[in-house]
């Protein structure tokens, strides 16, 4: 009944969810420099909500494909 409990489904859990956002981050930094301006300047010092807008659609995105993949559906 309570097997999402057990030791290894939390450290499995643990450990899915790491590479899941060591994914997110990784595809973000390829974008970053597949594009031809500073993102993260863009984002923090121009405060560019267009391009947050867009850059948040495109992480949630990705991270619903990296759930998808790890979840194997």
């Amino acid at each position: 009944m309570f097997e999402y409990l057990k030791p290894a489904a939390f450290i499995g859990s643990i450990a899915y969810s790491v590479i899941g956002v060591i994914l997110v981050i990784i595809s973000f930094i390829v974008v970053d420099k597949m594009t031809p301006y500073d993102l993260w300047k863009e984002l923090i010092e121009n405060r560019n909500q267009p391009l947050a807008t867009v850059v948040g659609a495109f992480v949630l995105a990705i991270a619903i494909i990296v759930g998808a993949a790890i979840h194997g559906g």
